[in-house]
């Protein structure tokens, strides 16, 4: 027992730990190491299991007592089950107490009480792709989709008109059957969904001709989708009641639109801010003036203070991305000024750039340095 870690610092919590903070630390550790979740990683399973171990502890508290007198001496012997911990009853009461439900695939409490009740529908995901502008503003898109209804034959069950699904034999109706197994938290009680009925509690004999069984009829149907303005690339717009049919009498689920956004041709996106960079001429930076910016609103002009240099960053208040669900209130957008040198010059150009050059230097059009007096006009 040397070589184990103390249970406390496992689940990350003081000796003076309330249940309520022993299952809260508990909770967050087996959701982030469920093997589940990380499906062949040994490390993450000896993790949980090293969590469940201390929890399974010092969530009783007579033997939360002994660990406190003793260690994990107090347990070396093996009394009580697996690892001398005994922890004996369903894990998934675990979850559920911690409001996992069946995140992880476990289905529901013991018994099946739930797996045949009513269920939501599965969700339907398609994407469709918008420009840069249509995601800024926000648009409205047409897509068409194949659809499952309910099957007007048979009311969704499944049977030939007349006929009514039986209780299915190998769950006696519950959706899933009940086995036990040994594991490093004991003798423990789960479920699985039954295979003869898909966890429907119900077999179907005769088919309905319409349906095939299924209880749904596929169609073809036109949704109209309304992306909000300020909507970013990846995310999705959630049409509720669009998607499958629920189970047992349960609500239709969602049809979840993800949006592709199309590249800005000198545009880029930083969550709510715009960032661009507008060229201007030597002259333009020297004397100052009024230069012309492109933005996602259209042409503004931007007042240019005379001397500006290369790499100025301009910031335009309110012209950028909409925050969603609030249109009136927008990210702004980040100009950078880039001073072009012209890289292809005539002769004349040249001569009248080289004459420029030198009188900004105080030298006369032969190169000698002029004299201040002459220089200023005294």
């Amino acid at each position: 027992m040397a070589d184990k870690r103390d249970y406390y610092e496992v689940l990350g919590v003081s000796k003076t730990a309330t249940d309520d903070e022993l299952k809260k630390a508990y909770r967050q550790l087996a959701k982030k190491y469920h093997p589940d979740a990380h499906p062949g990683d040994k490390e993450c399973e000896e993790k949980f299991k090293e969590a469940g171990e201390a929890y399974a502890i010092l969530s009783d508290a007579e033997k939360r007592a002994q660990y406190d007198r003793f260690g994990h001496a107090a347990f070396e012997q093996g009394g009580g089950g697996a690892g001398g911990y005994g922890f004996n009853g369903d894990i998934n009461d675990i979850f559920d107490m911690f409001g996992f439900g069946d995140m992880f695939g476990g289905g529901g409490r013991r018994g099946g009480s739930r797996s045949n009740g009513p269920r939501s529908g599965a969700s339907v995901r398609t994407s469709i792709r918008i420009t840069f502008e249509e995601a800024v503003f926000g648009c409205k898109k047409e897509l068409e989709l194949n659809l499952k209804d309910t099957c007007k034959s048979c009311s969704g069950t499944g049977a030939k008109p007349g006929t009514s699904p039986e209780t299915c034999q190998k769950c006696k109706g519950s959706g899933a059957i009940i086995y036990t197994q040994q594991s490093f938290l004991g003798v423990i009680q789960n479920q699985k969904t039954c295979p003869d009925c898909k966890g429907s509690g119900k077999i179907i004999k005769d088919k309905c001709r319409d349906c095939y069984g299924t209880g749904y009829i596929t169609t073809r149907k036109t949704i109209e989708v309304s992306v909000p303005a300020g909507i970013d690339d990846g995310q999705s717009v959630r049409i509720r009641d669009m998607g499958e049919p629920g189970i047992n009498g349960g609500e239709r689920g969602s049809l979840l639109v993800e949006v592709n956004i199309s590249r800005h041709p000198f545009l880029q996106r930083a969550g709510n801010d715009l960032y661009s960079t507008c060229p201007i001429s030597y002259a333009q930076a020297a004397l100052g003036g009024e230069v012309r910016i492109s933005t996602i609103d259209g042409d503004v002009m931007y007042d240019l203070k005379p001397g500006t240099q290369t790499d100025t960053k301009v910031r335009l208040r309110g012209k950028g991305v909409p925050y969603l669900g609030r249109e009136n209130s927008r990210g702004d957008h980040y100009v950078t000024l880039v001073v072009q040198v012209p890289t292809k010059l005539n002769q004349e150009q040249k001569e009248l750039l080289k004459a420029f050059d030198e009188a900004l230097n105080g030298k006369g059009p032969d190169g000698t340095e002029k004299k201040k007096g002459k220089f200023f006009g005294k």
